[in-house]
């Protein structure tokens, strides 16, 4: 039998659709993560970008998201702590870098952020720690096998070493528009994955 505060039994227990097992399931997970999220929040997120939003707010939005989206079936993937500390790292470190971003555009007084511009950029620009780094690395690992072609796979491995659009059309045969392309396609397929 499993404990009560098994993550396993947790996460099924959202996935069920029972509404009163799924605020349990629900309240248990943030007795367990917010604390951790909000101190990840807080590491990350610069003090000019705290008028718009705290750690706590970024904790409890990242929470919310994770909790919308499994009782959804987005993360049918999750299957211990592990994994689902990894997701929620990685919601946390989106919401904190559209925070950063949001809070640059005002800055600039624009609705729109200039290419290159955006806060992830700003976030990687620091030397993570090891821990960071291997999660960071095993997030990425993760991200790369949940692409269901070869060529995504090998195309989003070639960006995360820092090939230029060119070197990766020229590295698959393709032309610099088709890599811009799938590119996007990878981008949103992420993007549903953290969200």
């Amino acid at each position: 039998m499993r404990d009560e505060g098994s993550v396993t039994l947790l996460l099924e227990r959202l996935r069920a659709g029972d509404p009163e097992a799924s605020a349990d399931a629900t309240t248990r997970l943030w007795a367990r993560y917010f604390s951790a999220l909000m101190e990840l929040a807080r590491k990350r997120l610069p003090g000019n970008a705290r008028r718009a939003a705290d750690e706590e707010d970024i904790a409890l939005s990242a929470l919310d998201s994770f909790c919308r989206g499994e009782a959804a079936g987005r993360f049918p993937f999750l299957e211990d702590r592990d994994a689902l500390w990894r997701l929620l790292a990685t919601i946390t470190l989106r919401k904190v870098s559209d925070v950063i971003e949001r809070e640059g555009r005002k800055k600039r007084g624009s609705g729109r952020a200039p290419a290159g511009a955006g806060a992830l950029d700003e976030l990687l620009a620091h030397e993570p720690s090891p821990d960071m780094a291997a999660e960071l690395a095993d997030d990425l690992r993760h991200l790369i096998e949940r692409l269901d072609d070869d060529k995504l796979r090998q195309l989003a491995s070639l960006k995360i070493q820092g090939h230029t659009e060119e070197e990766m059309a020229v590295e698959l045969g393709v032309s610099p528009r088709t890599v811009r392309r799938k590119l996007e396609l990878i981008r949103r397929m992420w993007e549903r994955e953290v969200r």
